[in-house]
């Protein structure tokens, strides 16, 4: 789900009046006669060299991850997620390799610890060591290990039985205050293994807490030398993060009264500690206004800022706040039409920060007393995260454009006449493929509100033509599309444009970007307004001569996946064809079983289900099934905690109970909220782009076979194996070489 974004958003559900039901579509009308010659569409073009995008390219698409400039901003040390090949690996999320670019020299990064690897953050310690998490070798958990920057061999330096998870360094660099999960009791242990498994629901939960280790010194031999790890008792509550002042002197800890998602998102607080006393005494306590994101102290330590929600019912964390004193929460920038996605503290008095706005991203300073200075217009590549050297200034933007996905550009903040210059080339193969056009797209609804929304053109566009349409649309719905790169295993973007679709992403009313007010458009209005908009979206597109009316389908995940279960039911007469993805179905059933009702009720539906059953009934999918005349495939995990996948089984049930279109429902066993495994992924996207092509440029009539020939669509699935190395792949730099 992205990222920022091509992330699946949680899920959540609004209001519609009941409409009379229009005529169907020329497609879906046609449908039975279709079914009735049996035809069925060519299957997907197999893999093969071509010049443009297809699905393995997709799968193996490598992107920047966390980076962290080394204290005198010359290194980045930074992580790369490299996609497993299906087929030639074994089946799991991403490789997370280390990564160390010269950030005077574009192009100039090199691999540190690289193959079948998953790092965790990587430090700088002063400029002689790199830090990060790992388990390697016989490690039962995660360790902090230490790497030479000049290239070596690592060593271990902190453990802890459960494994130490997200960790900050303190400024000196003798500690680390880590999270880590609470160790199970022996004897619960014990009872487990003879079988008394049972799970208390939602209050068997461990916590995890706060840790503070010592660092072994860089010319220490034994990292086993050092003393046990000491958890802070004071923060007796889940712990989501932390971050050290400048200090060292206080510790922040981002906190949550369990380890319940729902609480993630309504009740935070922040616990600032004393770190100068051996048991860390609590010093202050606030409790969030609503959700909250990244807290950093000033550095004389004396101010805390966050990006944090406006109020509780505000949908997304994206005001910049100061914390604390009189003030409580003061905006600093109270009138930005945008969302701050992150930020860092240039000096006592001004805050450097990334912001969405629109389609776009924009980076700016402000003051502490609101005084604002734009540096980079809105505009591409689109950078919502970025690292800063505190010892020269320079910054290092994460940053994606239609082009790529993201990479690191390097960037002078007191020089903003400059523009970034871009630093890495994850996907060098990109530069030899021919993209399709992409564009930002404004239009306005029937009641006046100006919208944007993202088109990538048909590879083979030709102006006077109509094409097929997919629509897809983000989660949330307190998410939005940018103007970079679109395209993932559940976005088709530039591998539908490729097979001759027009892909129109919308951010419809609800959405983030466009700042508070506008988020809140969709609330308890679920189905209504907020999905009316990409009816509107779609008769834009047929009007300006690009899309056939009669050859459009929607697909999107989470929220989207509801609004594609709306199209297939409620707007079935539009569409010709839907793939809804971990979506809702019946808002009564979605919030007795779904893990976050409290934000539900909070930041979409603003009412309880026992006050206003009449609402929930009439914004569900289901209560408009009769309407179906669209082929839908509807696809979950079937370990989705947000959207249980009874949501799915419910539509799918009803949909063929019916018997008016096609309708297929594919589970994915172990995954959750959005597809994780790299086979899960492959199969997602060869399924849904066979489906759209079925049924918006084939014969249409009854669904494709359900059986798919995935070595047909991987050039390296016909490779031989006899050079293949059996056991783990990890390289580890010795000399910091290539």
């Amino acid at each position: 789900m992205n990222r920022h974004a091509a992330r699946i958003e949680d899920p959540t559900a609004l209001q519609a009046a009941a409409r009379p039901l229009g005529p169907l579509s020329k497609a879906a009308a046609a449908w039975l006669s279709i079914a009735a010659a049996g035809l069925l569409i060519p299957t997907l073009s197999s893999a093969q060299e071509t010049n443009q995008i297809e699905p393995h390219h997709v799968a193996t698409l490598q992107s920047v991850g966390t980076v962290e400039l080394s204290p005198d901003g010359s290194l980045a040390a930074y992580l790369l997620a490299v996609p497993r090949r299906p087929l030639d690996e074994d089946s799991g999320s991403s490789w997370t390799e280390l990564h160390v670019l010269d950030m005077s020299e574009p192009g100039s990064s090199r691999p540190y610890i690289t193959g079948e690897v998953n790092i965790g953050r990587p430090v700088f310690r002063g400029n002689g060591e790199i830090l990060y998490t790992a388990r390697r070798g016989s490690d039962k958990a995660s360790v902090l290990y230490g790497i030479p920057v000049g290239g070596g061999e690592s060593r271990k330096l902190v453990a802890h039985p459960a494994g130490v998870g997200a960790y900050v360094l303190s400024p000196d660099g003798s500690r680390i205050a880590f999270l880590a999960r609470e160790e199970t009791a022996k004897d619960l242990e014990k009872l487990h293994d003879q079988g008394f498994n049972q799970e208390i629901y939602e209050e068997d939960r461990s916590l995890t807490r706060l840790w503070v280790a010592d660092v072994p010194a860089l010319d220490a031999d034994r990292h086993d030398e050092a003393k046990d790890p000491v958890l802070v008792e004071a923060v007796d509550e889940h712990v989501l993060s932390a971050v050290w002042s400048p200090t060292g002197e206080r510790l922040a800890a981002v906190t949550t009264p369990t380890a319940l998602i729902d609480d993630s998102y309504t009740s935070k607080s922040v616990v600032v500690v004393d770190a100068t006393k051996d048991d860390y005494p609590v010093v202050s306590s606030t409790r969030a206004i609503g959700k909250l994101g990244q807290v950093e102290f000033s550095p004389d330590g004396e101010q805390v800022a966050a990006v944090s929600a406006a109020d509780p019912n505000d949908p997304a964390a994206g005001r910049l706040m100061l914390i604390g004193g009189a003030d409580g929460f003061r905006d600093l920038m109270p009138d930005l039409e945008g969302h701050v996605a992150s930020f860092a503290w240039e000096d006592d008095e001004h805050l450097l920060y990334s912001a969405s706005v629109g389609v776009w991203s924009t980076f700016g300073r402000v003051s502490t007393s609101g005084q604002e200075t734009t540096l980079i217009e809105p505009g591409g590549p689109i950078s919502l995260t970025f690292n800063r050297a505190e010892g020269s200034g320079t910054v290092a933007l994460v940053a994606d454009s239609p082009d790529h996905p993201r990479e690191i550009y390097s960037y002078d903040p007191t020089d903003p006449q400059k523009a970034p210059v871009r630093m890495t080339h994850s996907n060098p193969w990109l530069d030899d493929l021919e993209l399709a056009r992409q564009e930002a797209i404004r239009h306005r609804t029937p009641d006046g509100l100006e919208l944007e929304g993202l088109l990538i053109y048909p590879l083979d566009y030709d102006e006077g033509s109509r094409y097929p349409l997919i629509l897809i649309v983000h989660g949330g719905p307190e998410s939005h599309y940018s103007n970079g790169w679109l395209t993932s295993y559940s976005n088709l973007g530039q591998l539908a444009a490729a097979h001759g679709f027009a892909a129109f992403y919308p951010n419809y009313r609800g959405s983030t970007g466009r700042g508070v007010e506008f988020s809140k458009l969709g609330q308890h209005a679920a189905a209504g307004p907020e999905f009316d908009d990409l009816i509107t979206a779609v008769d834009h597109l047929i009007e300006i001569g690009l899309v056939d009316r009669d050859r459009v389908g929607i697909t999107g995940g989470s929220y989207g996946g509801y609004a594609s279960a709306w199209g297939a039911t409620y707007y079935s007469d539009r569409f010709a064809a839907a793939i809804p993805f971990v979506g809702i179905s019946n808002n009564i059933s979605k919030l007795g079983t779904t893990d976050i009702p409290v934000e539900m009720h909070l930041v979409h539906h603003r009412t309880q289900l026992w006050e206003d059953w009449d609402y929930f009934e009439k914004s569900s999918p289901i209560y408009y099934v009769t309407r179906n005349r669209t082929p839908t495939l509807i696809l979950h995990g079937k370990e989705d905690p947000r959207v249980h996948p009874s949501q799915s089984l419910e539509l799918h049930r009803h949909l063929k109970t019916l018997g008016q279109a096609p309708v297929r429902l594919v589970l994915y066993p172990g995954e959750g909220h959005g597809n994780r495994r790299s086979a899960a992924r492959l199969d997602y996207m060869l399924r849904t782009l066979r489906w759209m092509e079925h049924y918006l440029k084939g014969p249409g009539g009854e669904p494709p076979p359900h059986e798919i020939d995935y070595a047909a669509y991987l050039p390296w699935a016909e490779e031989t194996d006899e050079s293949e190395e059996s056991g783990s792949q990890e390289t580890e730099s010795t000399g910091g070489g290539e």
